[in-house]
């Protein structure tokens, strides 16, 4: 028999809990003054009892018993509920008691969010409530940062980092319970985990699986499954919902409207506004910023945190103004986008504004790029912003749309994410799981079958793929870095032509997105991945001159527009990479930035991966025509080439989005002979006919007659062995 203390508010409690062995030890937790932390054997604090009684109050409280019992009977439970109804903080704590029943014998738990900010404030707040500590029974780990030992008895951690973990321990055996949250956003990590985890429940009778979803996911997981126990919780409270009389021309200006006649009101409460995109977020920051001079101070301040579901930033250190906080009331106002409701975290929300709008990017296969597609919300989001106020009873959502706007316009949910991205990586992990016998996936929304095959095109021509179409050994050290396959190939290549050094750096500012407003002083004649560098390194020499190291650096990056902290996740994301590169035992070759040699090897290196991604000036005034099919783009005006006197006629870049401008972000300058060099033949036999690539071959003809020969005997080799497009249908064995 196993006596376990699930219950610590109790000072004598047991239950019988699922013991294979029945050789487990006893733990009994009976206090007389005092009751002892069965995680850590140590008294409680009063914190702990005052948190409890906040916990009992959650809405899923009243299903822990039914939980545990579901938990110790199943292996797949799934719990269906509102945000703030308490799944995400009080189910893994229940889940880490299970496996302490059975000493751990079977594994510890894991819980996976879509957003590294809510795994790292759950971790958090858990530890607080379960009174241990972050890093010891309870930790995380996102992407890039890791805050968990051999001890650690709990772990978020963010659904692609598991994904990741995965590789390396296909059956996951460090874990007891898998719990997968926010199942509903449909991540494409979360879909391929969804699947996979299947078959390892097949390999491991001992592991649970927990999912916690959204109310309108819980049939199609039931389907996905099959007979498996529903919890449902229901929220104790529904807020008052205001609609707008008619649809709002500009739901941006309505919404901040809205936000300072409420601020006005004089009535108490923080507030959250759902925007459409990242770029309106920073645009109403910067505006309530702004007003906050012509506010009456009566009124108190408007605080403003701007909340970025997808930004790689470093997390935000909570801001506190103590002297400030007992002089006058401070409203804060969450400003976050359509898909950030599960990065909500501040308990005193009174009001929410939706706008009823979001944007979102949609992968075209055909022509390599995301469409950014402003539409209404589905009826699930709108439903879940309806329930952020969570257990307050006196809030008010204002909705700036018609009720009626509701059923007419919007759709009841959007896509899977699985059906709209670029799945190159998705297919490199998938094909790295097939080597453990995992790579067939039944996922629960068929990826677009259009996709796959680009995918799979596109692993084919970086040498991922071998000729029968499973991954080589250039794929499999692909695989070992958390990037798209394009930068680890760059990566890659750079070892060869001993410029690594500085293409870790330019990997790592691509990565976080860096924003160059102001690059002037740093511009680099190559173009913007040089100039990257000139930034990474004159922010690493002002950090390491500065006598208060975080207050000059701050100031330093204000001088030039820059971001502190997403300089820093830069610094971590290159030093996670070297240490990647270490570990596999690939060379570092010494920094050489600068040399004529060096800039020749760093575009050869960015060729070896971005040679999809060519465009031409084709009238000498910026209209660029991307090579591999007729999409027209311009610079982005944060290029270091926008408005200079002379533009460079061939360009490779990072990225080209179809949007209001279409621009090509992050460009240097190449040549065709470069081009025609490194390109894999075969990619350029299967180009589009253009007078771009009518000039490339130009190129290629007049090399000398034993290369032009080799070129040719190459493609017709090519065509012989149909290593383009046949192999790559025959390949795809993905469901």
């Amino acid at each position: 028999m196993e006596v376990l203390s699930l219950s610590p508010e109790i000072h004598c409690f047991s239950e019988l809990l699922d013991c294979s062995d029945g050789d487990e030890e006893e733990i009994l937790v009976c206090g007389e003054d005092f009751e002892l932390n069965p995680f850590d054997g140590l008294p409680y604090s009063s914190r702990y009892y005052k948190l409890l009684k906040e916990r009992e109050e959650l809405p899923v409280w009243k299903e822990k018993q039914t939980f545990l019992e579901s938990l110790l009977h199943n292996q797949i439970v799934i719990v269906s509920g509102h945000a703030k109804t308490g799944k995400s903080s009080q189910i893994p704590q229940w889940c880490a008691e299970y496996c302490l029943s059975a000493c751990y014998q079977h594994g510890v738990v894991v819980c996976t969010q879509v957003h590294k900010q809510t795994a790292v404030r759950l971790a958090l707040r858990v530890a607080d409530e379960m009174d241990v500590n972050v890093g010891h029974e309870v930790g995380y780990f996102i992407p890039f940062e890791s805050c968990c030992t051999t001890e650690t008895i709990l772990r978020y951690c963010t659904d692609d980092m598991l994904q990741r973990e995965m590789m390396s321990t296909p059956l996951l055996n460090y874990y007891g319970v898998i719990i997968l949250d926010d199942v509903h956003e449909r991540t494409v990590a979360t879909d391929a985990l969804l699947a996979l985890l299947k078959d390892v429940l097949l390999s491991r009778p001992e592991l649970r699986l927990v999912i916690l979803t959204a109310p309108h996911m819980s049939s199609k997981l039931q389907q996905y499954y099959g007979s498996i126990p529903l919890i449902r919780v229901e929220s104790k409270h529904q807020a008052e919902v205001v609609y707008s009389c008619s649809i709002q021309k500009d739901p941006f200006l309505s919404a901040l409207r809205l936000l300072f006649e409420i601020h006005h009101s004089k009535e108490k409460g923080d507030i959250v506004v759902f925007l459409a995109c990242e770029r309106e977020i920073e645009k109403a920051h910067q505006m309530i910023r702004q007003e906050q001079s012509n506010l009456n101070p009566d009124l108190g301040e408007l605080i403003p945190v701007p909340l970025y579901p997808i930004k790689q930033d470093l997390i935000p250190k909570p801001h506190q103004d103590k002297q400030k906080a007992c002089k006058k009331y401070r409203r804060k106002v969450l400003l976050t986008t359509s898909f950030g409701e599960s990065l909500i975290w501040i308990k005193n929300v009174t009001f929410v504004i939706d706008g009823g709008v979001g944007t979102r990017k949609v992968y075209n296969p055909r022509i390599r790029a995301d469409s950014v597609i402003t539409q209404p919300i589905s009826k699930s989001q709108a439903e879940m912003h309806k329930q952020i106020l969570g257990m307050s009873s006196s809030g008010k959502i204002f909705c700036l749309y018609p009720e009626e706007f509701t059923y007419k316009e919007m759709k009841p949910h959007l896509p899977a994410k699985i059906q709209e991205s670029n799945l190159r990586s998705m297919v490199l992990f998938l094909k790295r799981m097939d080597i453990a016998g995992f790579g067939h996936c039944d996922f629960i929304s068929r990826p677009a079958p259009e996709s796959l095959m680009q995918a799979l095109e596109d692993l084919d021509y970086l040498a991922a793929l071998d000729n029968d179409g499973n991954l080589s050994e250039f794929g499999i050290i692909m695989s070992e870095f958390p990037l798209d396959p394009q930068l680890s190939k760059s990566i890659l290549a750079s070892c060869e032509f001993e410029c690594v050094d500085e293409m870790l750096t330019i990997a790592a500012m691509v990565t976080e997105e860096i924003a160059l407003t102001c690059w002037r002083k740093f511009s680099h004649p190559a173009g913007d991945h040089f100039t990257l560098i000139n930034v990474f390194n004159a922010f690493k020499e002002a950090s390491t001159n500065s006598t208060s190291q975080y207050y000059s650096t701050e100031k330093w990056c204000r001088d030039y527009f820059l971001s502190s902290s997403a300089l820093r996740m830069a610094e971590i994301i290159r030093a996670e990479l070297v240490e990647i590169m270490k570990r596999i035992e690939l060379p570092i070759s010494e920094p050489d930035f600068g040399s004529e040699e060096n800039i020749l090897s760093i575009k050869k290196s960015l060729l070896s991966g971005y040679f999809m991604h060519i465009a031409r000036d084709v009238d000498g005034s910026g209209n660029y025509l991307m090579l591999t099919h007729r999409q027209v783009a311009q610079l982005h005006p944060f290029s270091s080439y926008y408005n200079s006197r002379k533009i460079p006629e061939w360009v490779l870049f990072h990225e080209f989005s179809i949007s209001e401008d279409n621009s090509i972000r992050v460009v240097s300058e190449i040549s065709p002979d470069l081009f025609v060099e490194l390109v894999p033949q075969y990619y350029f036999s299967n180009l589009p006919p253009s007078e771009s690539k009518d000039i490339l071959q130009e190129v290629i003809n007049h090399l000398s007659p034993a290369s032009a020969m080799k070129e040719e005997q190459k493609t017709n080799d090519d065509k012989e062995n149909e290593q383009f497009p046949t192999p790559t249908e025959q390949r795809c064995t993905i469901q």
